[in-house]
């Protein structure tokens, strides 16, 4: 191969302006993403490790990870722990369960878990949470579900241990350094 053809066979440089999700995948990838969170959003109570999602989608483990990120923005784990969330908080507020039975509904294995990541997450316990929805109910019964939902969906676009450090103000050393 002479020097000016392989110049003509590198791929451009990458830009510094990030592209859309759409320009970095295929349509067959999205579909095969999307069926992998239609999956998680139908049995949000079972596990979903990595390794099964990815056998859903039909790639590599890390490949799903990476493009699952890529296409919606967050990271598998803290897209199940969102619907775990928002599933928590519907049933606080429209049923009698107690919170056990919601925290084992919900796909946690763990009370004590559920109760510190749903603290962590929502800035409120279960508890305190039930009993705001239920003084609010009235008001809260005009609204639609798919507003209410919308607007309590929790925002884990960082870590729950990361705000967990955040708000603990140093009294956790860094799991990691951080290079510039």
């Amino acid at each position: 191969m002479r020097p000016r053809e392989y110049q003509r066979a590198q791929p451009p440089a990458p830009s510094s302006a990030p592209a859309s999700a759409g320009q970095l995948q295929d349509p067959s990838l999205l579909r095969r993403l999307l069926r992998a969170r239609d999956r998680m959003d139908a049995a949000s109570h079972e596990a979903w490790p990595v390794e099964r999602l990815a056998a859903v989608s039909g790639v590599s483990e890390a490949h799903f990870a990476r493009s699952f990120k890529r296409a919606f923005g967050i990271p598998p784990h803290r897209y199940l722990l969102t619907r775990r969330i928002e599933q928590a908080n519907t049933l606080l507020r429209d049923t009698a369960l107690s919170i056990t039975e919601i925290a084992f509904a919900t796909g946690w294995e763990s009370l004590g878990t559920f109760g510190r990541t749903f603290r962590d997450i929502t800035g409120r316990s279960p508890s305190a949470m039930r009993r705001e929805a239920q003084a609010n109910m009235l008001e809260l019964d005009r609204v639609p579900a798919c507003v209410l939902k919308a607007a309590q969906r929790p925002d884990l676009t960082s870590a729950v241990l990361e705000k967990r450090r955040r708000t603990a103000k140093g009294k956790f050393p860094p799991s990691t350094k951080e290079v510039s």
